[in-house]
């Protein structure tokens, strides 16, 4: 029964396939005759006001008839008006010319207008035209021109809102592909820096782009980025995590496996290390693939500073990241089940703050943290000067209100605020929403087994992380499985002189990145007088 109905929503499927694709004509060429061509666009985009129609005669004597069909918004109207309809009008086609060799004429001879290409099926007209092109359509000629001339209003480059440094680029990427891969290319000024484009969604045609360096990339990992890409049908992409929830190793995670940037240099640096970026029009965060866990601890400034003040650093975003994860576990065990674990003055005043409250410390705990979630949520999606003053205000009156009531104590509103500035301080706000739903699971556990439930829970998650992968590259890498040589951009952060290896199993081709003996030393002190006696 099961296979029956699997089978016939196949034929079904494929039915409604074929008969879209009958009733937009995708299959069909276009047709000699301008005005029937003119009748098709219309029909098929509805007639839409800003799909303009700019009938003209073609040419100073011939006088043959013609149109141009651009979309108004996305495409740069001045261009069009000034350099392809002026010389497309005043363009004389020499009498030995047909109608159909006067596209190619034309093609030759308009040197100001941008990429060109002939088009002859209605598919790749419409793709074209929602673009950001122009067309081109002669009376007479049963295929079309098409012209490059995007534009329109685009946001300018600031700085990004989400990955702010104190050392570093002030730029972050926008909404336009073209624009964030300039930036990237401004930056790496190489031939290798290879780009491929692909169309995803079947309704909104998002282009895709895939950047890598050849000859540091590796291959299998490039075709592999290229396969996912290529399987995804889907009727829409909107922003980039469409693109990561359908090209990632592992869905049942709260972990993310693939990293995703608006940094300009961060990308830059990914690149340099053997990874590929994946750029999406209309969002600007880029994914970055293969991902490993410790990159979530790394931020850019870590690269632009001396190599002891990035190691303290880091050793800090591991430590707030440990805290946020296990804070109110830790004291919902230790106030529940190991109470002599802490010094006896404060088991008796954590006691005498607790005397009034009337919960548990497991429920004294999820009541704060669901609170201060909500508080949280509510300052994201509130307009920002608001939102702020509400998530501040709300937090002290709130706090302060719910332990004077009695509902909770002191103490634990002082892990609960100790552990939402630990989870401001990580630098990915992907893996900090990971601590933040762990952390639930978390309280469970030491609301139930004490700290034999925290144990349990980081054991559990240590080997859910090591069977992670992302694009075939262990999670974990390359603490699991242990890579000394490239311990030395993990917990800790060498000298830039001593990294002069890429990430071995994101790179097994090209490892090496810098000359040997970069170590920088002094100049040779000149002999004194009295050195040759």
């Amino acid at each position: 029964m099961w296979f029956q109905w699997k089978k016939q929503l196949r034929k079904t499927t494929k039915r409604n396939e074929q008969s879209g694709q009958a009733k937009d004509g995708i299959d069909e060429t276009v047709e000699s005759e301008l005005q029937r061509n003119i009748e098709t666009v219309r029909n098929t985009t509805g007639n839409s006001v800003d799909v303009v129609i700019r009938r003209f005669l073609l040419g100073k004597e011939e006088g043959i008839p013609a149109a141009l069909l651009f979309v108004s918004g996305i495409v740069d109207e001045e261009m069009i008006h000034q350099f392809l309809l002026e010389s497309v009008v005043q363009l004389t086609i020499p009498p030995s010319y047909c109608r159909e060799e006067a596209l190619v004429y034309i093609e030759q001879k308009i040197a100001a207008a941008g990429k060109m290409k002939r088009i002859k099926r209605w598919s790749e007209l419409f793709l074209a035209l929602m673009s950001g092109e122009v067309i081109l359509l002669i009376d007479g000629v049963p295929e079309a021109l098409s012209v490059e001339a995007k534009g329109g209003e685009h946001r300018a480059i600031e700085e990004p809102a989400t990955q702010l440094s104190i050392r570093g680029p002030r730029e972050g990427f926008t909404e336009s592909l073209a624009t964030n891969v300039a930036m990237v290319r401004r930056r790496i000024q190489n031939p290798h820096l290879w780009l491929e484009a692909i169309t995803i969604g079947e309704v909104t045609q998002t282009n895709v782009s895939i950047m890598y360096i050849k000859g540091i990339a590796s291959d299998e990992i490039v075709e592999e980025v290229r396969r996912r890409l290529q399987r995804i049908r889907i009727d829409g992409i909107l922003e980039s995590g469409y693109i990561e929830q359908l090209i990632e190793d592992q869905t049942f995670t709260t972990f993310p496996t693939v990293y995703h940037t608006e940094r300009p240099d961060s990308v830059a640096a990914n690149l340099l290390e053997g990874r590929i970026a994946i750029f999406v029009e209309g969002t600007p965060f880029v994914l970055i693939a293969p991902t490993v866990f410790i990159q979530f601890f790394q931020a850019v400034e870590d690269y632009y500073a001396r190599f002891d003040i990035a190691t303290a650093l880091r050793f800090l975003r591991v430590l707030v990241f440990f805290i946020s994860l296990v804070a109110p576990s830790v004291y919902i065990a230790v106030t529940t089940f190991h109470q002599e674990m802490m010094p006896t003055q404060l088991v008796i005043a954590i006691a005498a703050q607790r005397e009034s409250v009337p919960f548990p410390a497991f429920v004294e705990a999820l009541m704060m943290e669901v609170t201060f979630e909500i508080l949280r949520e509510a300052g994201v999606r509130l307009p920002r000067a608001v939102g702020q003053a509400v998530s501040i205000v709300g937090a002290l009156v709130i706090g302060q209100a719910a332990v004077e009531a009695g509902f909770v104590s002191s103490a634990m509103v002082i892990v609960v605020s100790i552990t939402a500035i630990a989870s401001f301080a990580t630098p990915s706000f992907a893996i900090a929403i990971s601590a933040r739903l762990i952390r639930f699971l978390l309280m469970v556990l030491a609301a139930l087994f004490g700290f034999y439930g925290i144990l349990i829970g980081i054991v559990l998650m240590t080997l859910h992380l090591c069977s992670l992968r992302s694009f075939g590259v262990p999670y974990m890498s390359p603490l699991a499985p242990l890579i000394l040589s490239n311990i030395r951009d993990t917990l800790v952060r060498f000298p830039m002189w001593a990294l002069t290896e890429r990430p071995r199993l994101i790179n097994q081709t090209n490892m090496v990145r810098q000359g040997n003996d970069q170590r920088p030393k002094p100049p040779n002190q000149p002999e004194k007088e009295g050195d040759n006696h």
